[in-house]
């Protein structure tokens, strides 16, 4: 059985356990104060061309959603999501358990849009009655596999800096979005249009990680106290660190991304010439073919995947990621059982 249900199946890249290896006692201070740390978060400064930022690295991305979502976040005020949005659908109310309401919107794509902002913002105006909407959330790519264009970013940024709110991008699949083959964003793009993002590598050759980014060091004060306080300041922060210098130092990250991306797209491109439609127009690792449950329970004879929606009483969408690691090999052994069908 080939599992093609999420992409963090595999350990991680070769390059990253040789790093640990190669430095496993060489002795380094903790909490993130290690040489490692400095020099992956000087890589990224400049790659995204902001030599104010702060940047911490943590372990995955809920824990990363729940600390930056709740340190940023008044007692009274609440965070818009798309309803598919990872904190609405597949955190176990992580936000909510912290005491912020996760205000959700309905979209066809998993993307927000300012008129779905204002929508949100009107409907919670009746104030001091209701939760104070403060910061928008969204996902690049999204849970369904789309992707936001420059544009769409950037009239989201406009809208947010119009209505005081703050823009946190979860990037937990960043690097497929951003390889994506009609991507027009940068990695610079997404740190100058949003308050803070996240760089994720647990979904991306890393063992585990994500590194967080606020563009203005003030909105990050204090902080790492929060860190601290949550127990996500690991006294082996070198871990975490040496794991996105590896990513980092000569765009290993984008390297992988780009091939999840080419095994999604392959497999892709088989459903549209055998005539099937998809749920989502996604160029990214995860794509959700539409297809007859009988061809579905045949193909789940020999690989892992999950029904993630039912369209009707003989048709399903199921949802199929491929990774860093996705062995090309397996993913024409899955075209080929597919033409069978």
């Amino acid at each position: 059985m080939y599992n093609f249900k999420n992409d963090y199946s595999e350990g991680t890249h070769p390059n990253i356990l040789n790093k640990l290896i190669e430095t496993n006692l060489v002795q380094q201070l903790g909490y993130g104060e290690d040489e490692y740390a400095i020099q992956a978060k000087d890589i990224l400064k400049n790659k995204i061309n902001n030599p104010q930022a702060t940047i911490h690295f943590l372990s995955g991305g809920t824990q990363t959603n729940l600390i930056v979502i709740s340190f940023l976040l008044r007692p009274h005020e609440a965070v818009i999501s798309a309803k598919t949005g990872h904190i609405s659908a597949n955190e176990t109310g992580a936000i909510e358990a912290t005491g912020h309401k996760v205000i959700t919107v309905e979209t066809a794509d998993g993307k927000l849009n300012p008129v779905a902002i204002e929508r949100a913002l009107q409907e919670y105006a009746l104030k001091p009655h209701v939760v104070k909407p403060r910061m928008v959330y969204i996902s690049n790519s999204t849970e369904i596999g789309t992707i936001y264009l420059k544009k769409e970013l950037e009239d989201l940024a406009a809208c947010c800096l119009s209505h005081n709110l703050l823009l946190f991008l979860d990037g937990a699949r960043l690097g497929h979005a951003l390889m994506a083959q009609d991507n027009d964003l940068t990695l610079a793009d997404v740190a100058k249009l949003t308050d803070v993002f996240y760089i994720g590598g647990t979904k991306n050759g890393a063992l585990l990680g994500e590194a967080v980014i606020f563009k203005d060091p003030h909105l990050a004060e204090d902080f790492d106290y929060v860190l601290k306080q949550r127990g996500a300041m690991l006294a082996k922060g070198r871990v975490l660190a040496i794991q996105f210098l590896e990513l980092f130092k000569e765009d290993l990250y984008f390297e992988l991304a780009d091939h999840a991306n080419k095994m999604a797209m392959k497999i892709a491109s088989t459903v549209k010439a055998k005539g099937f439609s998809f749920l989502t127009n996604s160029t990214t690792n995860q794509i959700f073919p539409i297809l007859p449950k009988n061809i579905i329970t045949k193909l789940n004879e020999n690989y892992l995947f999950f029904v993630w929606k039912e369209i009707d009483e003989d048709n399903a969408a199921i949802r199929l990621i491929t990774s860093w690691a996705t062995d090309e090999q397996y993913v024409d052994a899955f075209i080929n059982d597919l033409k069978k069908l």
